[in-house]
């Protein structure tokens, strides 16, 4: 998902072919046996053949299912999982169909659970479980929902599956665990006129009456639950092939060659993932299924051979796209795609090892975004990824990459940053620790024994210490295992006959914990001097580097590691002295160390301001973006503080806008992406700055839209929506109500959320709660209103509770009003949290709520502590 098996018989069936994969270590009881589970042990499904008659303008549907099961112990009952369903016939057969018992039916509502309970215990042996029942078709992405929007046709209503985590179960009374895994029958009975699509071909297509056909699809693999996928609409598809594989894209009608990039894409990704993973992708087509809207919990998802995206990361309009949407829609389709081995074909067991499906993901995108498109320049986003999983990997709210999972709620709370930034961080370090080669055939090794089964993450570090080159067990269990971030202390160093003797000890990295016993770490670390050849060592409490050369050290030279380097004063001062001298990803890594620890409190605060003083105007333009990002960070910080802010503001903006003068408003042909990137930046930041130029500019732009450069469009319309007064906000409103495509008018309705004005802002609140916006795009309007005004969106929500609780998909239910409230710097609005959090949200489910609250204490210390040392410094150099 993103941020978010098959059989032998079923490999026949659909003629692909699967070389050199053993079957799983554990046999599906087994791994049932040993996953945690909420459901009872003792019967595992094997088989499901699932029909479903959608009834759209009703919003509900119909559906049978009758499930092969094996019955380990004699038992009484039958528990599965199922929610909102009514059901209307159950009955338990042999698998021969010899009627076998009715069962008593039973709903447990908040186990989210049906049991059938029979006359007298059932013998052990295999049985079929037949079932009748209806279900709801929701307007949130949870289980069968519908999704409305304009078109050029009229309007519009598709129907789509979301099951992640725990919501098959809303579509299927079903065992809806990861480690019962099953092949599935799927027909479904749609509007003639429609496209239905599957996981699987269509097998075949029957007409019915009243312009209804059935659809049926072909056996399914052995899967999960979660990555069932059905959906329907009406679609238009395109195709091409890959090693054999039919590749689709699927949209909208009319819409389908806006997803063009996005289908040349796949066919590049799954050659590039068949050679990567040494194992062919198993199913005979894979389709990316494109729908208007979108979730507070994702944007896209894995579902085997029917990956789902919202169109704001597949389609490319070319009236608003711009080169980071590209980047975006490549990014995310990797890593979905990634997903069919490492996750579909092999799954975790349980939640807890959620990190081995998107951590592994995020990892696998973007190795293949920098080698298919080394022209982004998209190995420096490593240090952003670092960064922001060190940004809540230091509070004490945060929790290991494995961590324990108890219920539905706490699995949905596990998709975050550190299942996904410090995963792929965590995973980046370890494959530069032993290599890339080794690294793959690790990979390699444990794809084919674990295939169309269920792991841990010690499946993972035995396949690669089998590798029997450099152990990674231990170094694995520390940085997975537990939390935190290691903090590298860089000691004198001493240079003897052209090499630097370096002493390195270890601490813990933390931004509210300064008294905090250190907990501790193998930590990889590799050192070089300026010019000189890097060297590494395993850092265990403490170590030497015999370094080449007499120069400035860079340690986490290549940005690898996952940890914090403080140097001395006069090591940093050498640093800072030759700074743009250091390789881009160096220059970017010290920035990044330099403000967290400045922030911290182990270094001056104003060190950053001395390297951002140092960056010259032929630096690279990712280099630009990390000081445009500092710039707008502090500024974020003075929020309310009206004269200092000011001061900050006049030297930020003489540092920018010379940059953003430089390459202008007009894209130049032949630019490279990051540059077109670095535009949209640094217009949004100077914008943020009310530098009054960039502004009127914009303005005039947006006054006279036939000259405004298509690239441009969003950052135009986003300055002219955050500075708008009430005539332009109007402006902007008619817009979006007249607009019929649904991928620009959401962003139009997105961009009404952002104005700086309170009052707009409160307009903009009342209209997402009224039908005009759209079921999926009103959350997402209270979320924009809150990065600016945080605690008047947070007040609105909680005061229109009963209204809001609608427009929120359940998956996101326990962060997303913690988060509205999140950015504020106001004390009381810690109060308001932790009285929301006690009445609203379970007591194992708070991590959100209790993040957010650290991060307020945490701008309140640096507002105090940290910024009077930022005004001494913009004193004394101009500001």
């Amino acid at each position: 998902m993103r941020r978010l098996l098959v059989s032998g018989i079923a490999l026949a069936l659909s003629g692909a072919s699967l070389v050199g994969i053993a079957a799983p270590t554990t046999s599906p009881a087994e791994a049932s046996a040993l996953a945690p589970t909420q459901l009872p042990r003792g019967v595992v499904p094997s088989h499901y053949d699932v029909s479903i008659v959608p009834h759209a303008a009703a919003m509900n549907f119909d559906g049978q299912v009758t499930i092969t099961v094996d019955v380990q112990q004699p038992t009484a009952s039958i528990t599965l999982n199922a929610e909102d369903m009514v059901f209307s016939k159950v009955a338990l057969t042999s698998v021969n169909g010899k009627p076998v018992a009715t069962p008593k039916v039973s709903i447990d509502a908040d186990a989210q659970t049906a049991t059938f309970t029979f006359a007298k215990p059932l013998a052990a042996g295999s049985y079929k479980l037949a079932m009748t029942y209806t279900g709801k078709i929701g307007t949130q992405a949870n289980g069968l929902f519908a999704l409305d929007y304009d078109s050029k046709a009229g309007k519009q209503r598709a129907l789509y599956t979301q099951f992640e985590n725990s919501d098959a179960r809303r579509f299927i009374p079903s065992w809806d665990e990861p480690a019962y895994k099953a092949t599935f029958n799927l027909d479904v009975t749609v509007p003639s006129d429609q496209m239905a699509v599957s996981n699987m071909p269509a097998a075949s297509t029957t007409k019915l009456a009243n312009g209804l056909s059935r659809v049926t699809f072909q056996p399914s693999p052995k899967m999960s639950t979660y990555l069932l996928f059905f959906g329907t609409g009406q679609f238009d598809r395109a195709t091409t092939t890959s090693d054999g594989t039919e590749i689709g894209v699927i949209a909208q009608k009319g819409s389908v060659g806006q997803a063009d990039f996005a289908l040349k894409s796949a066919k590049d990704v799954l050659h590039e993932y068949n050679q990567y993973f040494g194992v062919p992708y198993p199913l005979p087509k894979l389709d990316n299924i494109a729908a208007p809207g979108q979730s507070q919990f994702f944007s896209a998802m894995e579902n085997w051979g029917a990956i789902f995206t919202f169109e704001y990361s597949l389609l490319l309009n070319p009236a608003i796209a711009t080169q980071s949407d590209k980047q975006e829609v490549f990014n995310t389709a990797a890593h979905e795609m990634a997903h069919q081995w490492f996750g579909d074909l092999v799954t975790m067991r349980w939640w807890d090892n959620l990190w081995l499906n998107e951590g592994f993901a995020s990892w696998m995108a973007s190795r293949t975004t920098e080698k298919l498109h080394p022209e982004w320049h998209t190995h420096l986003y490593a240090v952003g990824v670092r960064e922001g999983a060190m940004s809540v990997d230091a509070v004490a709210t945060t929790h290991p990459i494995v961590q324990n999972i108890a219920t539905v709620e706490q699995a949905s709370q596990a998709f975050d940053t550190i299942t996904y930034s410090k995963g792929e961080a965590v995973i980046g370090m370890l494959e530069g620790y032993v290599g890339e080669d080794a690294w793959r055939a690790g990979v390699q090794r444990y794809i084919k024994a674990h295939a169309y089964g269920n792991t841990v993450s010690d499946d993972l570090w035995k396949a690669m210490d089998a590798q029997g080159n450099k152990p990674i067990t231990a170094i694995a269990h520390d940085f997975t295992l537990q939390p935190g971030i290691p903090l590298i202390k860089v000691e004198a160093a001493s240079c003897q006959s052209g090499t630097t003797t370096v002493n390195l000890t270890q601490g813990e990295f933390t931004r509210d914990r300064p008294d905090k016993t250190p907990l501790r770490w193998h930590v990889p670390v590799i050192a070089q001097s300026l010019g000189g050849a890097p060297v590494s060592t395993l850092v265990d409490g403490h170590g030497t580097l015999n370094v080449p050369g007499c120069g400035p050290i860079v340690v986490n030279a290549g940005q690898s590691g996952y940890y914090r380097t403080l140097y001395t004063p006069t090591a940093f001062k050498a640093l800072s002295e030759s700074f743009t001298k250091l390789p881009e990803i160096d220059q970017l890594g010290l920035m990044g160390d330099t403000w967290s620890l400045g922030m911290a409190g182990l270094q001056p605060a104003s060190d950053v301001l001395n390297l951002v003083q140092r960056v010259q105007a032929d630096a690279s333009p990712e280099i630009w973006e990390e000081v445009a990002g500092v710039l707008s960070g502090l500024d974020n910080y003075y929020k309310g503080d009206t004269a200092r802010q000011a001061v900050l503001r006049k030297f930020a903006i003489a540092r920018l806008a010379p940059e953003f003068a430089r390459i202008g408003w007009t894209p130049q042909t032949g630019e490279s992406g990051p540059t077109k990137i670095l535009r949209t930046e640094l217009i949004a930041t100077l914008s943020q700055l009310g530098d009054q130029d960039l502004i009127v500019k914009a303005r005039d732009y947006y006054a006279h839209p036939d000259s405004m450069p298509s690239e441009l469009r969003k950052s135009i319309l986003y300055v002219a929506a955050s500075h708008a007064d009430s005539a332009t906000w109007d402006k902007l409103h008619a817009q979006a109500k007249a607009e019929t495509t649904p991928l620009i008018k959401d962003e139009l309705y997105g961009l009404l959320s952002t104005s700086e004005d309170e009052t707009l802002a409160k307009r903009a609140l009342d209209l997402a709660l009224t039908p005009e916006p759209g079921a999926t795009t009103s959350a997402g309007m209270l979320s924009d209103v809150s990065r600016r005004h945080p605690d008047l969106a947070f007040d609105f929500a909680v005061a229109h509770r009963d209204q809001v609780d609608k427009l929120v998909d359940s998956t996101s239910s326990s962060r997303y009003y913690p988060m509205l409230g999140a950015a504020s710097v106001d004390p009381a609005m810690i109060g308001k949290i932790e009285a929301y959090s006690k009445a609203h949200i379970a007591v194992s489910s708070r991590r959100a709520a209790d993040t957010a609250i650290a991060g307020i204490r945490y701008r309140m210390m640096i507002r105090e502590k940290r910024l009077p040392a930022i005004d001494a410094w913009l004193k004394k150099n101009g500001g």
